[in-house]
């Protein structure tokens, strides 16, 4: 009976986190993005852009709350190209960003590229002094 709710408990978890993925995803003003920062692999998950920031949650985790909030005050993109075979999903981009707390990557599909760069252009002149 214990190894009964133990596997109901597990389906009932996965099944949590497969709805709250989806739900994720099909979010308004959402887009599928992967993150990554230092040397680690890609996290997948999915970006907010909200008011002046870039908020990123993971698809894996309980929390709705974003992991990484990134500013677009001081944010520039150092660098941009298109995903080897062998790093992910045909068609996506990744762009390296320097950031507050040191260089992110961002990969994504074209089209949330040039979403990315329209919301990081669109900024007030102001908003790129602090960049060094």
């Amino acid at each position: 009976m214990a190894a009964l709710d133990i596997l109901a408990g597990v389906v009932a978890l996965a099944a949590f986190l497969v709805v709250r993925g989806v739900a994720l995803a099909r979010s308004r003003g959402t887009v599928v993005c992967r993150v990554r920062d230092g040397h680690g692999g890609w996290k997948s998950g999915v970006a907010r852009y909200v008011g002046g920031e870039l908020h990123w949650i993971p698809f894996l985790g309980l929390r709705l709350r974003p992991r990484h909030a990134i500013a677009r005050r001081g944010l520039t993109v150092s660098s941009r190209r298109m995903l080897g075979i062998d790093e992910g999903p045909a068609g996506y981009w990744t762009v390296v960003c320097s950031a507050e707390r040191g260089p992110l990557s961002l990969a994504m599909s074209e089209d949330a590229l040039t979403g990315f760069l329209a919301w990081l252009e669109s900024a007030p002149p102001s908003a790129h002094l602090d960049a060094a």
